[in-house]
């Protein structure tokens, strides 16, 4: 299952910028469907490009894959890729349900860097998991 957030004030569209972000709609998702897993919420926050107010908001991230949002400062970019977290910019607000489509598909179809990327992450944790599980040690 791949987790990916989206910068939203209405939990129908990608509409905020990552920084200022109130909301974030966590879905977890296949080839086949999506589920709202999670709305991670934030007080509303000036541009003031202060920094502290990121950590909180990557940390409410924690295990997405990617985060879609309308801008993303550059100092937010080097966070989110150092946990892991691709972020997404989009040039105009757009729906969630229509992304999600476009994400299954990608999930279905692959060449999707990130998503391919994710994916194979997944499924060596996934690995690593299991054969800890039946016993297996260094």
């Amino acid at each position: 299952m791949l987790k990916v957030a989206f910068a939203t004030a209405d939990r129908e569209r990608v509409n905020q910028h990552f920084g200022a972000a109130t909301r974030f709609a966590i879905y977890s998702m296949d080839g086949e469907r999506a589920k709202l897993v999670e709305v991670a919420e934030f007080p509303e926050e000036a541009m003031d490009g202060k920094e502290d107010k990121l950590t909180a908001k990557i940390a409410a991230l924690n295990g997405c894959a990617a985060v879609y949002c309308l801008a993303v400062g550059g100092s937010a970019v080097r966070q989110l890729l150092a946990s892991g977290i691709q972020p997404v910019r989009l040039d105009e607000v757009q729906g969630i349900e229509a992304l999600l489509a476009q994400l299954r598909q990608a999930v279905r179809e692959g060449g999707v860097p990130w998503i391919d990327k994710a994916l194979k992450r997944d499924a060596k944790g996934e690995r690593f998991d299991q054969m800890a599980a039946e016993g297996w040690d260094e």
